[in-house]
């Protein structure tokens, strides 16, 4: 299934093109970042460079302001390219969608902050740690910050900070008892005692380099306390949170077209033709294609809704379900491509074990699989209720 139908402006359509002029050299990467398990930097390197990071960021404030539809489309089409890359950049792309859209801060901290965008800064949000798990649950964070002669020092440990190694600063939560919320600081990575600990062993996602950040009595100026919150982050409607759905998606067209295009070659001395003739491989084409369609067709309209702001309040389970189903598509997507392919798609350099991989860590990202379906009952249980 093309994403053709889905492009609808010049911006997409010039922002796709020039996406797509790097999908050879993108590509050229995947096995080895893979197989090392390390960064693909040249990859991000060349996004920063052709000024794809500062797209969410409001024109107003040096950037492109597209919208999150326009977001989801290039987070899928990076993320057919490597799905690494794809995630990686992509939580850098809604950390900032998110943060200027709700005008997260005061205007002047966001206005010095996206100076730094401007000129290349990478940022993520550092919020799991290994005691609370998904931060979406509202665990409390075993980070805390208290003050000291006139600056917040922290100290804790964060795990899965994805692209730890081309962060230039990190969105870190931790506790602050004296305002009994949990407070976001911005740091920066040259700051005394910030330090990643080279913890990413995994089996997918390999390349996003998910390391810990340390921070060992952190000092950090009062300006950069940017947020508080009294309540977990996780009931806010934040349609950007949509580039995880998009970089799964991504990957499922990958696979997908990967065995179309074996089907349509391959041809055995058993049979006459390729195998694309045979009635079980046609139908597992079609059954890849039909999930295709439900999940980019349902991601696509809860983007555009969300975009609407006349709509968005009406958006109240739609987003994480699109999570949830684009997720589970892609597995199932993936699967049956393999099963397409055959044995020949277990081979440690077919791309297809790797998208296998790959996937199954959607099912990691938040919000989880219960939790939505959990949402999803409680709205209808409390409608009758009322």
């Amino acid at each position: 299934m093309s994403k053709s139908l889905f492009l609808k402006t010049n911006t997409q359509k010039q922002w796709v093109d020039k996406l797509l002029s790097h999908k050879e050299s993108f590509q050229s990467y995947s096995n080895e970042v893979d197989k090392k398990s390390r960064f693909p930097k040249e990859n991000v390197k060349a996004l920063v460079e052709m000024g794809y990071t500062k797209l969410t960021l409001p024109k107003e404030y040096g950037g492109e302001g597209i919208t999150v539809t326009d977001m989801v489309l290039f987070q899928e089409t990076i993320a057919s390219f490597d799905g690494s890359t794809g995630l990686a950049i992509g939580w850098h792309q809604g950390v900032v969608g998110e943060l200027y859209e709700q005008k997260l801060w005061k205007e002047e901290q966001m206005k010095a902050f996206a100076k730094e965008i401007v000129n290349g800064a990478l940022v993520n949000r550092a919020v799991s740690e290994a005691i609370t798990g998904s931060p979406t649950r509202g665990g409390r964070p075993g980070t805390n910050a208290a003050k000291q002669n006139g600056k917040w020092v922290i100290t804790g440990q964060k795990t899965f900070t994805t692209m730890s190694p081309a962060l230039t600063h990190f969105l870190v939560s931790a506790w602050v008892e004296e305002k009994e919320g949990i407070g976001f600081f911005l740091i920066d990575r040259e700051a005394d005692g910030l330090s990643i600990k080279e913890t990413w062993d995994v089996i997918g996602m390999r390349g996003t380099e998910s390391h810990d950040l340390v921070l060992d009595k952190v000092e950090v100026e009062e300006e950069n306390f940017v947020e508080l919150n009294k309540g977990p982050r996780g009931n806010k409607v934040n349609g950007w949170i949509l580039h995880i759905p998009a970089c799964y998606l991504g990957i499922a067209q990958a696979a997908r077209d990967y065995a179309v295009d074996y089907a349509t070659q391959y041809s055995p001395n058993s049979i006459q033709g390729t195998i694309s003739e045979l009635p079980n491989v046609q139908n597992l084409i079609g059954q890849i294609d039909l999930e295709l369609m439900k999940a980019r067709h349902f991601l696509y309209s809860v983007a555009e809704s969300y975009d609407d702001e006349a709509r968005r309040p009406y958006i109240i389970n739609e987003l994480s379900a699109a999570k949830h189903i684009v997720t589970n598509s892609a597995i199932s997507i993936v699967d049956k491509s393999m099963r397409i392919v055959g044995a020949k798609s277990l081979q440690l350099s077919n791309p297809l074990q790797r998208y296998y991989r790959d996937v199954r860590a959607g099912l990691h990202n938040p919000p989880m699989d219960d939790m939505t379906i959990s949402k999803i009952a409680q709205t209808a249980i409390n409608e009758f209720k009322q």
